[in-house]
C-alpha cells in the first residue's frame, strides 16, 4: 500500500483552484497538470508499506493530538527549488502556527511505527504541476505572473485524513482510508 497523511481542502477553494488549472493548462498543455479533485495539503508522505503494517499506523496516527483547530489560508503561487529552475509549480498556504506541530507530531507518530522521518523541514503547499524540463515557458511564465497574489479561499479544519495513492495510467487515484479527529469541537 502506498499511504500519506494529508488535510482535505473545501470546495470553494478546489473550485478557485481548478478554475486556475484549466486556465493555465490552455496556455502549457504539456506540463504535467494536477488534477483539482486530487488536490491536498500533505502532512506526511509515509511511502509503501504493506497492509499488515496499516493497523500500527492507525494506531499512531490516533494519538496524535492539538489544543486548536489548524488554519489554513490559500493564496499565492511559486515555484520549487525556484523560477529559474522549476520543478514544482505550487499554491501557497499561510497557515496557523499548529500546522507545522500538527505536522511534526504526526512525523514523530510514524516514527514509532518503524516510518522513516522526512529529511526536508515541512513546507505546506498545494502542488499544481509538476515540470520534465527546468525551464519554464514563457506563454506559462506570463499567465503565471497575472496571478501574483491571487487569493484561493480558506480552511478550518481539525482533522485529518489517511490516504491510500494507486498509481495508473490516467494519475493517482486516493482513498480515505481513515479521519482522524486531532482537536476537540469547538463550543
Amino acid at each position: 500500500m502506498r499511504l500519506f497523511v494529508a488535510l482535505e481542502i473545501p470546495a470553494p477553494v478546489r473550485e478557485k483552484l481548478a478554475e486556475l488549472l484549466r486556465t493555465l493548462r490552455v496556455v502549457s498543455p504539456q506540463t504535467r497538470w494536477a488534477h483539482a479533485e486530487n488536490l491536498h495539503v500533505t502532512l506526511k508522505f509515509i511511502g509503501e508499506v504493506p497492509e499488515a503494517r496499516l493497523a500500527a499506523i492507525r494506531g499512531a496516527l490516533a494519538c496524535v493530538r492539538s489544543e486548536r483547530a489548524a488554519t489554513l489560508d490559500f493564496r499565492g503561487l511559486g515555484f520549487f527549488p525556484n523560477e529559474k529552475h522549476p520543478r514544482v509549480f505550487w499554491a501557497g498556504i499561510e497557515a496557523s502556527p499548529n500546522l507545522k506541530t500538527l505536522a511534526g507530531d504526526i512525523e514523530k507518530a510514524s516514527e514509532t511505527v518503524g516510518i522513516p522521518r522526512e529529511q526536508r523541514a515541512y513546507s505546506p503547499h498545494l502542488t499544481l504541476a509538476r515540470f520534465e524540463s527546468p525551464r519554464l515557458p514563457e506563454r506559462l511564465r506570463a499567465a503565471i505572473e497575472e496571478n501574483p497574489g491571487r487569493e484561493f479561499g480558506l480552511l478550518r479544519t481539525r482533522e485529518f485524513h489517511l490516504l491510500e495513492s494507486k498509481l495508473k495510467s490516467s494519475g493517482a487515484e486516493y482513498t480515505t482510508l481513515e479521519r482522524f479527529a486531532f482537536a476537540p469541537a469547538e463550543a
